[in-house]
């Protein structure tokens, strides 16, 4: 995997730069920026790493969780960094901010660098490579080519990156060369049973009563499975946001399952859907017709509107892809 020429002049001939991931970020989100901030730090550049909201508690493990701003304390600190790089997403709605927060810097010049396929065309410099299982992967051959030592705090956030977006290595987009390059990271300093300790086993007791809310709500149907987490339930478990993160695989586990989809109220008739697939029904295309987007098997979208008219309409969409 080969970085293009122009994201690579442009690392190493430009400097000030606003690291940018997605809403509500993931293992891979967070990993892959944490790494590239490492990389450029590496090489003597200027930067800065930026989320929406507070950084989830889940990834607090993670070396470098503390050089995270929100947008809150980013503007705050009075900073105005000359280039963007957007890590794990390729559009600007997709990071959660107002796009009038961007417009306002006037970047010199804008990078993607992500594995989600797309229509958008955002950026001056674009490196979607849409058959990478994660933006991880991308950016350790980034770090690899550009011949800068992995050290173990980029090997710990790189391995985080790409085992989330497998499911430690369980789902259809581990390839070999994921494998090569876990071997290869555990050499340089990542600790396998710790990264999959604190993504997989260190739930709260509110986390798990959360689940099985969730669970009782389920619904099955002609190889769908469907639920809602409503506020109220957060509220009921003293749950937050975060807590609801992997619920979307759970029902993926039973046998008839074909599609699993979890409906998040995020506030008043505010929604985040998440869909999960086996083999090749494609959800990615279920997601796009609601404004959304992602891969053939993992993708997601925001909407608003009444609960039970969005879960009717879902079921159709979904069954059509049957």
């Amino acid at each position: 995997m080969i970085p293009p020429a122009d994201l690579l002049e442009f690392l190493k001939n430009s400097d000030d730069f606003l690291i940018v991931t997605h809403i509500s970020p993931d293992g891979d989100g967070i990993g892959s920026s944490a790494a590239l901030f490492m990389m450029l730090q590496a090489i003597g550049k200027k930067k800065a790493l930026l989320i929406k909201d507070t950084y989830p508690n889940q990834y607090l493990f993670l070396p470098r969780a503390g050089d995270f701003f929100s947008l809150r304390s980013y503007i705050d600190s009075g900073q105005k960094a000359e280039n963007l790089i957007l890590v794990d997403c390729n559009e600007i709605k997709r990071t959660g901010i107002e796009a009038s927060f961007f417009h306002e810097f006037s970047f010199s010049k804008t990078a993607v660098i992500d594995h989600h396929e797309t229509n958008k065309s955002f950026a001056d410099i674009r490196w979607i490579v849409p058959e990478s299982p994660a933006t991880g992967l991308m950016i350790y051959h980034l770090i690899k080519y550009m011949g800068i030592k992995i050290t173990p705090e980029m090997a710990i956030n790189l391995y985080t990156a790409i085992a989330f977006d497998t499911g430690n290595f369980r789902y259809e987009n581990t390839t070999p060369d994921v494998f090569r390059a876990a071997a290869d990271l555990t050499e340089a300093g990542a600790k396998p049973h710790q990264v999959y300790s604190s993504l997989f086993e260190k739930w709260t007791l509110n986390r798990f009563k959360l689940l099985l809310s969730v669970m009782g709500s389920l619904e099955l149907e002609d190889g769908l499975a469907m639920a809602a987490i409503t506020t109220q339930m957060l509220s009921e478990t003293s749950s937050t946001e975060d807590d609801t993160e992997s619920f979307v695989s759970f029902p993926r586990i039973l046998n008839e399952v074909k599609v699993s989809a979890i409906i998040r109220e995020t506030n008043d008739n505010y929604y985040r859907v998440s869909l999960r697939s086996k083999s090749a029904i494609d959800v990615a295309t279920v997601a796009e017709a609601f404004g959304g987007g992602g891969h053939k098997n993992a993708a997601g979208f925001r909407t608003k509107g009444d609960l039970e008219t969005l879960k009717k309409n879902l079921k159709d969409k979904i069954k059509g892809c049957f």
